[in-house]
């Protein structure tokens, strides 16, 4: 009796050591080889949760903007998956699986999201695959870097991308830019800088240690702080410096404009190319020094005229111009600098500042329909109520235009065309706009 009890044990023990020893088999076969991977109800969860990273694009088949996207995606694919901390591109038809799509917050075509340890983030960005692959890395990439040579220091850079901002701390602890690094994280590049030589120090213009230097590469911009480095007055050059000196006004800048809460000086060109723009941009770019307070920016009225119209600008208005921007309806004059000469304008520039300090100026609205509206279809807000915006906007107007005897015709499809950043509603021949349907 006790041999086949103790019989029965050990085979007990040995198929439960069987089992132990039997590795954990997922029901779904996820494989990160560089392609987009389709996913659905059945095995969405289980993917967020098997891989640290995992872009998603929320799709309908019949979106055109969707279907320009895929190849994209496809491009970007490959790229991401070779990364030390590998990212995953995956697609849900969710005009299929609204129900549990809807949960995402998914309510228009393509929806892009970031999921990291399986908790989402909206990307709003670029829809080409350069972009995407450049805002993804950021996400995969330590907080803080260490570079422990100038070939890393290059390395990094280039890395980072040229859109920046890019900050490098040469000779600081991890601690003072850690905190920052995390809170700053998805638009920011942080690194401390160990061992470099004189040559990287005159390249990067600074002529003591420690310092932080902040690196716009696009725009050619380079700002240094030697300290003190305490919690707040570093915040304080890392925030002045999550921007540019000064930038040029077009649908990617007009994206970095609204976090920013400072006030925006506007310098209205004829043309952003010719000689005399560039000697005042380099003129600009010293005032933006230090006038760290404003953002300063220029566009071009042959860049760039629907964004300058509403500022009651045109052919005839004599340039340059400058104003200050509120990022509302409404913008200033500064009485006495309406216009500028093209002799001595650092005076005039300065001039300009002095006058607004001062209080000596002239409050205007704009001139048209609703300026932030425009903005916003600019920027990817939804753009289903841009549309309804502009069809109401058309019926008023021809409401006004019509004599009483005239009858009014039947209303006529409007089509916008948007930027890349941003989406017009979608829909098949003869099928009616629904919740969910909308781009964006």
């Amino acid at each position: 009796m006790q041999r086949n009890a103790f019989t029965v044990v050990v085979i007990f023990l040995a198929a439960a050591a069987a089992i132990v020893s039997i590795p954990f088999v997922s029901s779904h076969d996820f494989k990160l080889n560089g392609s987009v991977l389709e996913l659905d109800e059945s095995n969405f969860d289980e993917a967020i949760s098997s891989f640290d990273y995992v872009f998603v694009d929320f799709y309908a088949p019949w979106c055109g903007h969707c279907k320009r996207l895929s190849p994209e995606l496809d491009k970007a694919a490959p790229i991401l998956a070779q990364l030390d901390k590998p990212i995953l591109i995956a697609k849900v038809n969710a005009d299929k699986h609204r129900s549990f799509t809807e949960k995402y917050d998914v309510d228009g075509f393509p929806t892009l999201k970031l999921f990291m340890h399986g908790v989402p983030t909206d990307y709003s960005g670029s829809r080409k695959a350069e972009s995407i692959v450049r805002y993804l890395k950021k996400f995969a990439a330590p907080d803080v870097s260490f570079l422990e040579s100038d070939s890393a220091i290059i390395d990094f850079i280039e890395t980072a991308g040229t859109d920046g901002p890019i900050f490098i701390g040469f000779g600081l602890d991890k601690t003072s830019v850690e905190g920052f690094a995390k809170k700053y994280k998805k638009n920011v590049w942080f690194s401390i800088a160990k061992d470099f030589s004189e040559e990287v120090m005159i390249t990067y213009d600074f002529d003591k240690v420690p310092a932080l230097v902040a690196l716009h590469p696009k725009y050619n911009g380079r700002s240094v702080f030697y300290g003190p480095f305490e919690e707040a007055f570093l915040e304080d050059f890392i925030k002045q410096n999550l921007l540019p000196l000064i930038m040029p006004v077009n649908y990617d800048t007009l994206k970095l404009l609204r976090d920013d809460e400072r006030k925006v000086v506007v310098t209205v060109l004829k043309d952003e190319t010719d000689q005399n723009s560039f000697e005042l941009i380099k003129i600009l770019r010293a005032a933006a020094s230090a006038n760290r307070d404003l953002i300063f920016v220029y566009v071009g009225l042959k860049q760039f005229e629907g964004f300058v119209d509403p500022f009651d600008i045109d052919s005839k208005t004599k340039l340059p111009r400058m104003l200050i921007w509120e990022k509302g309806e409404e913008y200033y004059m500064v009485v006495g600098s309406e216009n500028f000469d093209e002799e001595d304008q650092a005076s005039q520039v300065s001039r300009f500042l002095q006058g607004y300090r001062e209080g000596k100026v002239i409050r205007k609205r704009f001139k048209g329909p609703s300026f932030i509206g425009f903005i916003n279809s600019l920027i990817s807000i939804n753009t289903v109520y841009l549309v309804v915006f502009v069809v109401a906007l058309i019926m008023l107007v021809q409401y006004m235009t019509r004599t009483e005897e005239e009858e009014i015709p039947p209303m006529k499809q409007t089509e916008e065309v948007l930027d890349e950043g941003s989406s017009a509603a979608e829909s098949e021949s003869g099928r009616e706009y629904q919740p969910g349907d909308k781009e964006d």
